[in-house]
């Protein structure tokens, strides 16, 4: 299995279970099993945006995450954030925080909100 390169931000998870975007599909096939990863903050964001009765939404969410392996945010990802710039959007901070640390590209449709983050290896597949 391939080594994880890029950490899919919840907006792209959302994108994935909403089926939008031929290009996101298209890219996400070149990739070999094991290249991408999510971040529990896009899985806790992803599954609190599942209403409880969204039965479909929630199998959706588990064959995705199951495709795709959640990665725990730990002390090394917690010390990355502490050094990022501040902004409102802290779930947004805290995954680039965890592909910092994680030497990972964040694969995202929001780049302009991490445009300020040095070192941050951002791509836009949508």
């Amino acid at each position: 299995m391939t080594e994880p390169r890029y950490l899919l931000d919840s907006n792209i998870c959302i994108y994935i279970l909403d089926g939008r975007g031929e290009a996101l599909r298209a890219r996400l096939e070149t990739e070999p099993p094991g290249a991408l990863v999510a971040s529990a903050i896009s899985f806790a964001e992803v599954m609190r945006g599942i209403a409880p009765q969204d039965t479909a939404g929630e199998a959706g969410a588990r064959r995705l995450f199951a495709a795709v392996p959640v990665l725990p945010f730990d002390a090394v990802a917690a010390r990355a954030y502490r050094t990022l710039p501040f902004k409102r959007a802290r779930f947004g901070r805290l995954i680039a925080a965890h592909a910092l640390a994680l030497d990972l590209t964040l694969v995202t449709n929001d780049m302009t909100d991490f445009v300020d983050i040095p070192g941050l290896k951002l791509e836009n597949w949508t």
